[in-house]
């Protein structure tokens, strides 16, 4: 199983961009599918983006499209969250998740992020406001 630690997490303005890392440690990073999900005050943990082995992407928030971009750098054994064009309702805690996914599955992310992962880090807190 892999260790996961998110870092990035900041208060930023409305229209602001931050970019959230997750740090793997332990083998076969490449294998692994990586999700970020969010936590919002008083709601439910939801899926936002996942990235597959081939680097396929998912997304899981509609609310996302257009603004999130999700990334990963296997040398680095990194996954990036690239959000722009921030809104008050984008503040969460943001976590990173991992599950090995089969060698010939190489574009598989779980259709169920919030039970399909299996590692998961400690969360990030993301503030927009002004």
């Amino acid at each position: 199983q892999l260790q996961l630690v998110e870092s990035g997490g900041a208060l930023v303005q409305p229209g602001g961009s931050l970019t959230l890392n997750c740090s793997a440690s332990g083998s076969g990073f490449y294998s692994y599918a990586i999700g970020w999900l969010r936590q919002a005050p008083g709601k439910e943990r939801e899926g936002v983006s996942c990235i597959g082995v081939n680097g396929d992407r998912l997304t899981y928030a509609d609310s996302v499209t257009g603004r999130f971009t999700i990334s990963r750098n296997n040398a680095q054994n990194t996954v990036y969250l690239q959000m722009n064009s921030l809104k008050p309702e984008d503040t969460a805690v943001y976590y990173c998740a991992a599950r090995t996914v089969p060698t010939h599955l190489t574009h598989w992310c779980p259709s169920n992020p919030l039970s399909d992962f299996r590692s998961w880090g400690q969360g990030t807190q993301v503030t927009v406001s002004s």
